[in-house]
């Protein structure tokens, strides 16, 4: 049972309406974490104002690989479920990538860049070595990539931070972190 009160699409500030109305056109439901975000606009706006940007850089299987990782060092089952959920389904990546991915590697050479530098960034916070950057680089990502990966990590690790206080009730396939 979720530790914040999490409301109804209808019983979201009016502020928040709009957004998660787009969610439900778009997905056919508002998941728990959108209805969370609610609660706050302004939450809701930073979030969104974060994540559509890297939508139109980062393509979809980068931004999944990357929220699975992530997810897996922090331990957020709620954001492993979606994730996993998304993975499969929207960014049609198969079930021995998906564990790959959460294990913080990839079978694609250039998508194990990604996620083993997205990884760093997590697990350093922030402090990646001059190796991590010179690996992430020579897989062929310039500048510009590298600080939206940066970005991506940093929506993830709010999302997962943010569904762990709340201990959002899971509403996809549920998926646990591993030990």
């Amino acid at each position: 049972m979720s530790r914040i009160v999490i409301p109804t699409r209808d019983a979201a500030p009016g502020a928040s309406r709009a957004t998660l109305d787009a969610v439900h056109r778009q997905l056919g439901v508002v998941p728990n974490l959108f209805r969370l975000l609610a609660i706050s606009p302004a939450a809701l706006a930073s979030y969104t104002g974060l994540s559509e940007p890297l939508k139109k850089v980062l393509d979809v299987k980068t931004r999944e690989r990357i929220a699975l990782a992530v997810a897996e060092v922090n331990g957020c089952d709620y954001c492993l479920s979606a994730h996993s959920y998304l993975a499969l389904n929207l960014a049609r990546i198969g079930p021995e990538e998906i564990a790959l991915n959460r294990g913080g590697a990839s079978s694609d050479p250039r998508a194990d860049a990604a996620v083993r530098f997205a990884v760093s960034v997590t697990r350093e916070r922030g402090h990646v070595s001059d190796a991590d950057l010179a690996s992430v680089r020579l897989a062929g990502f310039g500048e510009a990539q590298i600080v939206e990966i940066v970005a991506l990590v940093a929506e993830n690790v709010f999302t997962n931070f943010l569904n762990e206080v709340a201990a959002t009730d899971i509403d996809f396939p549920a998926v646990r972190a591993a030990a």
